[in-house]
């Protein structure tokens, strides 16, 4: 399972209304996955809420240091792949980090997403929250 942005903040956000299920989804997941641009999303997304930037952080290291988690760190291929991704489908708003999370995804099978985000839906995979 891909840990997106949006999945991460409502795991971290104990106040969020999907955190529950979020955290239930997050524990029983057989694999995690998370890339280095998700990680950069995280923390200013986690400011921009009012949520606390150290704790946030922490768990930012806690997800880089956990033997559970697989983290990719986008090279120079990725990137490239995912610029093309964008090229392909002018018609759509993903983020950079959005397709990198999709080439991620297609490179390594994963079809199911821990996110709100309905991109995701849109390029064939599952997501595994409400928006």
């Amino acid at each position: 399972m891909l840990l997106d942005t949006s999945g991460l903040v409502c795991y971290f956000d104990r106040s969020d209304y999907r955190h529950q299920e979020a955290e239930q989804i997050f524990r029983s997941a057989a694999s995690k996955v998370v890339h280095s641009y998700i990680l950069a999303e995280f923390i200013p997304l986690c400011r921009s809420r009012r949520l606390d930037v150290g704790k946030a952080l922490a768990f930012a290291r806690e997800l880089l240091e956990s033997e559970d988690v697989l983290v990719i760190w986008v090279d120079e291929p990725i990137h490239r792949a995912a610029l093309t991704l964008l090229e392909a489908r002018p018609d759509k708003t993903y983020s950079l980090c959005d397709a990198v999370s999709f080439v991620i995804m297609r490179l390594l099978g994963i079809t199911e997403a821990l996110t709100t985000d309905r991109h995701f839906e849109q390029e064939g995979f599952t997501r595994l929250l409400e928006p």
